[in-house]
C-alpha cells in the first residue's frame, strides 16, 4: 500500500487550486503555429528599463553573483526614504509585490481572522489569504470600481486588514483622494488598509492620491508599490510597501531577508532617477489608448479604459476561445474568466507594431465569429 500525505495537509491547502503560470514564448509559439509573439497579457512596459537601469543591467559583474546582496536593500530604502520624505525603516521590500502581501497577512493575520478586499481585482491579496488558511471577504465592485460602503459593512471582529488597489487591476477605475480619506476616517484605526498603488505611476488625474503622502496622517495605512510596471523591472521581481514605523516594525518580523537579489536592487535604485522614461511611458500609454478606444468604438465592442496601461475589452464570445484565436495570429491576452469576467480580455498597452497586429487579429476573429 503506498503510504499517504494527506493527513499532513491543512483542509484550507487541501482545496486549495495552484497557480499555473503561462509557458515560455518558444514553448507558445510552436503550440499556437506562430514565428512571433506579442505578449499584451501581463501589463509590462514595453519600452524596458529606465536607461540608467539598463546600464546597470548591462555592467553587472560576474563575480558579484557569487556575493549575498544587503539583506534588507539598504541603500534602496534611504534612496525611497529621501525621494518621499520617510525614514528609511519605514520601507520594506520584497522580492515583487506578491512577497510583501505575504508579509502583511502574516504579521497581522491568524486562523479565524479575515481579510476584505473586491471580488474582481489583483487576485494575490485572496490567494495569500486562502493558502494560510485566513477567510477573504470579497465585495463586488459597483461600475467598477471599490465599493467602499459595502466594504465597510463587510467588516466583523476578525476583520484585520482591507485591500484596496487603485487604481484597479483590472479596470482601471480609481478612489480619488478626498474618498480614499474617508474611507480611512471611517475605518478610524481599527484595521490596517493596505492600498496597492502598483500602477500609480501611470495616472495623471489631479485628484488621485499619493499614498505615501497619507501614512503621516492615517497610521494604520500600508502602501505598496512596484518596479515591474512603469519602471520595466518585472524580470529582476522587486516591489515594496511603507507604512508608520510602528506597522512596519511588526510587518518586518515575517520578512525573508535576502529575498530581493543585488541586481535588482541596484537597477531599481537607478531607475528611480529617470524621470524622462515615466514621460515617455505616460505619453505611449495615453496616445495608443486613444487610438485603441477608437477602434473600439468602431468595432463596436464595450471596453473600460481607466487609468494603468492596459484596456479591458468585451467580446461576444467566449474569452477563452478568443485567447486560443488571438494565439494563432500571435497575439496573447489576458482572458478574464478568472478574475470573475467571463467574455471580457485585458490588453497591455504595447509599441504600435503589437497594437497593430492587436487590431487586425481582432478583427479576423470577429469576423469569424460572425
Amino acid at each position: 500500500m503506498t503510504p499517504t500525505i494527506d493527513h499532513l495537509v491543512p483542509e484550507h491547502v487541501r482545496h486549495f487550486e495552484a497557480y499555473i503560470p503561462s509557458k515560455p514564448d518558444d514553448v507558445l509559439m510552436k503550440m499556437a503555429g506562430c514565428t512571433r509573439l506579442f505578449r499584451l497579457n501581463n501589463n509590462e512596459n514595453p519600452l524596458g528599463p529606465p536607461s540608467a537601469a539598463r546600464t546597470i543591467i548591462d555592467g553587472f559583474p560576474s563575480p558579484r553573483a557569487a556575493i549575498y546582496p544587503s539583506g534588507d536593500a539598504y541603500h534602496l530604502r534611504h534612496r525611497l526614504a529621501d525621494g518621499f520624505g520617510l525614514h528609511p525603516d519605514q520601507f520594506l521590500v520584497g522580492n515583487g509585490a506578491n512577497e510583501v502581501i505575504g508579509f502583511v497577512i502574516k504579521a497581522f493575520c491568524q486562523e479565524g481572522d479575515n481579510i476584505v478586499t473586491a471580488d474582481k481585482t489583483f487576485a494575490v491579496y485572496e490567494w495569500v489569504a486562502a493558502f494560510s488558511g485566513i477567510d477573504a471577504r470579497l465585495v463586488p465592485l459597483t461600475d467598477f470600481t471599490f465599493d467602499d460602503a459595502a466594504m465597510l459593512a463587510a467588516i466583523d471582529q476578525r476583520t484585520k486588514i482591507l485591500f484596496v488597489c487603485n487604481p484597479n487591476n483590472p479596470t482601471g477605475t480609481y478612489w480619488s483622494e478626498a474618498r480614499l480619506r474617508k474611507f480611512l476616517d471611517d475605518v478610524a484605526g481599527r484595521q490596517i488598509v493596505v492600498v496597492d498603488e502598483a500602477y500609480c505611476e501611470f495616472v495623471e488625474k489631479e485628484d488621485f492620491p499619493d499614498g505615501l503622502r497619507l501614512i503621516e496622517e492615517y497610521p494604520n495605512l500600508v502602501v505598496f508599490r512596484t518596479f515591474s510596471k512603469m519602471y520595466g523591472l518585472a524580470g529582476l521581481r522587486i516591489g515594496y510597501l511603507a507604512g508608520a514605523p510602528a506597522v512596519v516594525d511588526i510587518i518586518r518580523r515575517t520578512c525573508v531577508v535576502y529575498s530581493v537579489n543585488g541586481l535588482a536592487q541596484e537597477a531599481a535604485l537607478r531607475a528611480l532617477d529617470d524621470e524622462a522614461h515615466v514621460r515617455a511611458t505616460r505619453a505611449l500609454v495615453r496616445e495608443t489608448k486613444t487610438m485603441l478606444t477608437r477602434e473600439f468604438q468602431r468595432l463596436g465592442l464595450p471596453h473600460v479604459a481607466g487609468e494603468g496601461n492596459f484596456i479591458m475589452l468585451r467580446l461576444p464570445m467566449s474569452d477563452s476561445l478568443a485567447y486560443r484565436r488571438l494565439m494563432t495570429r500571435g497575439v496573447m491576452v489576458r482572458s478574464m474568466t478568472g478574475f470573475r469576467f467571463p467574455n471580457w480580455i485585458r490588453i497591455t498597452i504595447g509599441l504600435p507594431d503589437a497594437m497593430t497586429a492587436l487590431v487586425d487579429a481582432l478583427h479576423e476573429v470577429l469576423n469569424h465569429a460572425a
